[in-house]
């Protein structure tokens, strides 16, 4: 058995048996195929090594990566991709994928802006059958291609045990298994999504035995059940595989692997090697950035529950993201991690509120999506006093646009009873945390990722419900800013002279004060959000409402109507114009105009 690795390597490894074989194209595969079996635990080896020196690199996704080298290489050793369909879940573990698959040379381009994508994207390759990003969603994909293609191709589905605590694959294995469809579904149980997975579902699939587990209720529901099958035997892997996919309908190969395989840091901590950042060289350190929204409200969260036994929080496998790590240690019951299940969540708090407890749901902005029909239905019919800590608002960087969160303030303000909020920075975010705590009925705050500046630290002005705040006045342009971008815009406000306002709330807005704005020549409205739907429509729609003699010109300024690349985040935000120098150039040019 290859040793498992000390170091991540800083220089390109020595990969003989990977050099024959990567190339570019489909070719690539035909000659690992005709690689003797025996040699393909040397090849894992060079790929394991290989994906550690890139990641090294560009950092971004490590530990699922390393943990399904070998599955990896059986899969494209067995079928005939990219013909045959292959689906991976989630996408953190498709680095390896994408090494053998004509990509090998791009790899330290991966998260770069105009670089590969950091999860499967279909225009980037046509092994890339289906562009994922959120868990949960393979089976359902996958039983869609097998009921178009029939038994002309082999389709397979790659399924981590943490994203099967989504609701939606169990919907897809009980329609599969219905439709009787030829697929074959591959568990990878590692029992980590990001963090430990939690719930009956880790206990479940560690059982074994007629009577009860997974092989007992998989074969009852009408699959083939192979497993568990060490995920890191090669051998075993291409005799199952094999084995499996000349058999008619459903299929399920259950695989015990290990997060981080291969590397010693990653197998001991896979929590912190779930993704690394790139490795700095030792003369060149990070620079401290100050704390992080996700801090900050990690803090206000523990000073709470301090004061308030009712506080209860809930988040969707978001401990760490949600900078609740502390509170975890010090709040553990009062704590419900409930795995890759937002809609549960959302209604979870919603059930909370009903029985008198104050809920606080920490969820990133594009996960909340996924729980939208609860937050409809569950939380804002019934006026519920639920709290969401809204992370990940607006752009995220390299992690691209599946983690994008651009569209909250368009799917959160159509809703009756729902205060929204967007700090602009650290003391603001504390303040509206605390202010959609004592909210009675639903609230929002929204933050992005990344250091929480102290922005306008001279207006001190404790936050009122409903209140923006008069930064600047200036000239007869006003500059009315929505959330975290603040810096920027006051930086231009003082440049053109403007009249710098800090709208602070989406909804609902402050129209006294800009009804006192009217007599302006011209607005601008800047967000870190989707323009179509923003809180600059919401400005709009309020202006078009009313009767003048006069109304201000209205520009709106924010995130383009498109799929944005992944970059670091600012320079997604110089791509959207939302910079300094996009500001300045797009006030310019409205100004000549």
């Amino acid at each position: 058995m290859t040793p498992a690795l000390q170091h991540i390597p800083l220089s390109a490894p020595v990969t003989p048996l990977l050099d024959t074989i990567c190339q570019q194209g489909e070719v690539d595969l035909q000659r690992m195929r005709h690689l003797a079996p025996e040699t393909l635990p040397q090849l894992a080896h060079e790929l394991r090594q290989y994906l550690l020196y890139c990641v090294g690199q560009t950092g971004g996704h490590l530990g699922a990566g390393l943990g399904v080298v070998e599955l990896t290489i059986a899969l494209h050793f067995t079928l005939s991709t990219p013909r045959d369909r292959l689906i991976w879940d989630v996408g953190h573990q498709t680095y390896p994928h994408k090494i053998l698959t004509g990509r090998r040379q791009a790899m330290l381009s991966m998260r770069h802006m105009g670089g590969l994508a950091p999860f499967p994207k279909r225009d980037e390759s046509d092994f890339d059958c289906f562009g994922v990003g959120h868990s949960s969603t393979s089976i359902s994909a996958l039983l869609g291609m097998a009921l178009i293609d029939g038994e002309l191709l082999n389709h397979v589905a790659v399924i981590g045990d943490g994203a099967l605590t989504g609701g939606m694959a169990f919907e897809a294995l009980n329609h599969m298994a219905h439709s009787q469809a030829n697929a074959l579904v591959i568990v990878n149980d590692n029992d980590m999504s990001i963090s430990e997975n939690q719930g009956g579902l880790a206990k479940f699939l560690d059982e074994t035995g007629a009577d009860g587990g997974p092989e007992a209720w998989f074969t009852a529901l009408g699959f083939t059940y192979v497993g568990p099958v060490d995920g890191h035997d090669l051998p075993a892997l291409l005799r199952h595989i094999q084995s499996l996919l000349v058999q008619s309908g459903p299929k399920l190969l259950h695989l015990h692997t290990l997060k981080g395989k291969g590397y010693v840091a990653a197998e001991l901590d896979p929590v912190t090697y779930h993704a690394i950042d790139k490795i700095e060289p030792i003369h060149n350190p990070v620079k401290a950035s100050g704390p992080t929204y996700a801090q900050v409200f990690g803090a206000w969260v523990l000073e709470q529950a301090a004061r308030d036994e009712r506080l209860q929080v809930i988040t969707p496998a978001m401990v760490g993201g949600s900078g609740l790590a502390a509170f975890a240690d010090q709040y553990r019951e009062r704590l419900h991690d409930v795995a890759i299940a937002e809609q549960h969540a959302v209604t979870l708090a919603a059930g909370m509120a009903c029985a008198g407890a104050k809920p606080v749901v920490a969820i990133y902005s594009t996960f909340l999506q996924r729980g939208y029909d609860q937050l409809v239905h569950d939380v804002a019919l019934q006026n519920l006093d639920v709290l969401f800590a809204i992370d990940r608002a607006g752009v995220v960087g390299e992690d691209g646009a599946t983690h994008t969160g651009a569209y909250d303030y368009s799917y959160l303000a159509c809703l009756p009873n729902l205060l929204i909020m967007a700090p602009s920075d650290r003391q603001q975010a504390h303040a509206m945390l605390q202010l959609g705590y004592d909210y009675q009925g639903p609230a929002a705050v929204r933050y992005p990722r990344g250091a929480a500046v102290s922005a306008y630290t001279e207006n001190s002005e404790p936050v009122a419900l409903g209140q923006a705040r008069l930064l600047r006045q200036g000239s007869k342009l006003a500059l009315l800013n929505f959330g975290a971008l603040l810096a920027e815009v006051s930086q231009v406000a003082v440049e053109c002279d403007a009249t710098l306002v800090d709208m602070g709330f989406i909804k609902p807005l402050d129209t006294d004060l800009l009804g006192k704005l009217m007599g302006y020549d011209a607005w601008v409205t800047v967000e870190d959000h989707a323009t179509v739907g923003g809180a600059g429509a919401l400005v709009a729609q309020w202006l078009a409402q009313q009767v003048a003699s006069k109304r201000p010109r209205l520009v709106t300024l924010g995130l383009p109507d498109e799929v944005l690349p992944h970059a670091t985040r600012q320079q997604a935000l110089a791509y959207a114009g939302l910079d300094r120098a996009g500001l300045s150039a797009a006030i310019a040019a409205m100004l000549t105009q």
